[in-house]
């Protein structure tokens, strides 16, 4: 009986754990990969290094993005940080 009583903190440490760190992060995780699989040509999205792009193309690994009206660059779908929406 002692064993339950010394190890009960810890499997509450742990049960807090998850609920405020872990699955907090899988939640998001799984919601900003919905939301890279649902991109489309002609979204705008901004990408990990600041840079505000349009889709030109959606490919398997890669997105053809246009940078500016001459400039077209192939990014991968992991460097997308989130989908750019117009507030105006």
């Amino acid at each position: 009986m002692e064993i339950i009583t010394q190890l009960l903190p810890f499997v509450f440490l742990i049960a807090i754990m998850y609920f405020v760190i872990i699955r907090p992060q899988q939640k998001e995780a799984k919601a900003r990969q919905a939301m890279i699989e649902a991109l489309t040509k002609g979204d705008k999205v901004i990408t990990n290094g600041g840079f505000i792009v349009t889709i030109s193309k959606v490919e398997e690994k890669f997105l053809s993005v246009k940078v500016n009206t001459d400039t077209i660059a192939q990014i991968t779908r992991d460097s997308i940080a989130k989908k750019y929406e117009d507030e105006a």
